[in-house]
């Protein structure tokens, strides 16, 4: 995987195609593979990039000082965009939500629109039972070591408290298995992920920052999932109210992870928005 030094440390990330980038983040404990079965039915035309974040299954630790709190993970967004001299980005988030602050903390610059799947929003920290477990994880000496290794087994990831409620089909073992790795073989891993989750935060300000996005200029793709339990059906209408140049979307039968649960849908809708067509509800 080629690699971008930020103040932070050093970020991997993969990329396909020319054209205009459109960059893709991922949520915790997940990396760029959540993308697989949606990447190769985007249009061409496009540079993809999809950096992994420091989220907990980042493949190299970041520098032991490093600022991963919430402003220091959006500064971390904007360096790596800037370090490969990205402009007009296209940003599309999934699960952590943090990356919408980027308006709030004035680091949307090379931001031109956004596409926003299910994920954090208002004063939905941490989001559902999931987002609590986390919580709980993090802050028991050995927790994150006991929830990656349940993760790798199927029907304990399948219980609410876990990821049954952030995909509907059933997370391939080896897909998860690239998630649990890095902080399994690397203890530096959870490091990066603790210090971000024990960071100080306020739902006061996870609200203000989200309503900051009513300063977005760009157009956006609110591309929300209908069912589910840990992101708020309303959320995506709230936000599609909330950014000015905003259209909301909604898939059908599918979770957090809609990528993986409608892989097909998802990418008709992202390239509709991206291409300029009509973009129909599925």
């Amino acid at each position: 995987m080629p690699v971008v030094e930020v103040s932070a440390g050093r970020v991997h990330y993969t990329e396909r195609g020319e054209g205009p980038p459109v960059v893709l983040l991922h949520g915790l404990l997940m990396n760029h593979t959540v993308w697989d079965q949606v990447l190769g039915k985007l249009p061409g035309g496009f540079r993809y990039v999809l950096p992994d974040l420091p989220l907990g299954a980042h493949p190299e630790p970041l520098r032991a000082d490093a600022d991963l709190t919430m402003r220091g993970l959006n500064q971390l967004v904007a360096e790596f965009l800037a370090a490969l001299d990205l402009r007009d980005v296209t940003l599309v988030h999934s699960d952590w939500g943090g990356g919408l602050f980027l308006t709030a903390y004035g680091l949307d610059e090379r931001v031109a629109r956004l596409i926003v799947l299910p994920c954090e929003a208002f004063g939905n920290f941490p989001p559902g039972l999931p987002g609590k477990t986390a919580v709980l994880a993090c802050a028991v000496p050995g927790g994150i070591t006991l929830a990656l290794r349940q993760l790798r087994v199927p029907w304990l990831r399948s219980t609410p408290v876990m990821f049954g409620w952030m995909a509907r089909r059933r997370l391939d073992d080896d897909l998860v298995r690239g998630w649990t790795e890095p902080g399994l073989r690397d203890k530096r891993i959870q490091r990066d992920l603790l210090a971000y989750a024990r960071s100080h935060r306020s739902k006061a300000e996870f609200v203000a920052n989200t309503e900051a996005l009513r300063d977005f200029p760009g157009e956006a793709l609110i591309l929300w999932s209908s069912a589910g339990k840990v992101m708020p059906r309303e959320h995506g209408r709230r936000l599609a109210e909330l950014i000015p140049k905003a259209r909301l979307v909604e898939i059908d039968d599918a979770y957090v992870l809609s990528m993986l649960d409608r892989p097909e849908a998802v990418a008709a809708a992202m390239s509709a928005f991206l291409t300029g067509a009509v973009v129909e509800p599925g």
